[in-house]
């Protein structure tokens, strides 16, 4: 049995005294929570402020982005190395937003999955496709593809300590959501390309669908068998929205 995992990616939003405020709500209503893991994902600027208000919590703290190095002529960039200092466990990578508005690579992805896992964060890879592709048919080879990519250089133990998102791009902050049919067949697809290139980890191996979740379509989408958590995106800004997620998890 997969325990669930809800993740929730706070974007550009929130400096550290707002994130560290968020962040105490969260902590608190979560007190009794021992069934269902959880990870937000703060601004660089702000994961000090919350990983200090989390500590000791059992709730996760992740970078949403780092560079594929660990210091050096990287202006702007963050690292994995200083992220694990600073407090985050997890790492955020292969994002549509990063794909789309910083032209991040497929190949780009897993040397970034790679330098997390060598600093002892745990990354949760995303992968999706398009309105085009979608309409294409081309779903199941471009989230395969990607997939492939960011695994390709990991060695099998790395690859257990993965997590996989299924985010498809025209649901991500549209308001549109996959049904609970068509995201259950691509996690599906996507958990036999791992019986096939993974089999030793495919049963095991968590996969988040992500896309517009919220409390009221929560339910229906982790009802699904291949459907393990969520990555949540506006939703996780709000404690109650958010934790009626984490309700439906259970």
């Amino acid at each position: 049995m997969r325990r669930p995992l809800i993740a929730g990616n706070w974007k550009l939003n929130l400096g550290p005294g707002a994130a560290a405020a968020l962040a105490v709500y969260l902590r608190d209503a979560l007190t009794d929570e021992d069934a269902v893991d959880v990870v937000v994902f703060p601004t660089a600027l702000a994961i000090g402020a919350v990983a200090a208000e989390l500590d000791g919590s059992g709730v996760g703290v992740g970078v949403q982005e780092i560079a594929a190095i660990a210091s050096g002529a990287m202006t702007g960039a963050n690292s994995a190395v200083m992220a694990r200092e600073a407090g985050c466990t997890w790492l955020l990578t292969g994002h549509s937003e990063r794909r789309q508005h910083f032209a991040e690579t497929d190949a780009g992805v897993g040397a970034k999955a790679k330098a997390g896992l060598a600093a002892g964060l745990y990354p949760i890879v995303c992968v999706g496709e398009t309105l085009a592709e979608r309409k294409a048919g081309r779903v199941d080879e471009v989230t395969q593809r990607q997939l492939a990519a960011a695994l390709a250089p990991l060695t099998p133990d790395e690859v257990a300590l993965v997590t996989i998102a299924y985010e498809p791009v025209w649901a991500i902050g549209t308001g549109e959501t996959a049904s609970p049919e068509q995201a259950q067949e691509v996690h599906a697809a996507l958990r036999a390309w791992l019986r096939a290139h993974h089999p030793r980890v495919a049963e095991t191996l968590r996969i988040l669908y992500g896309g517009s979740v919220k409390a009221d379509n929560a339910r229906s989408l982790l009802g699904s068998p291949d459907i393990d958590g969520a990555l949540v995106g506006g939703a996780s800004l709000r404690v109650g929205d958010f934790t009626d997620i984490i309700a439906a998890a259970r």
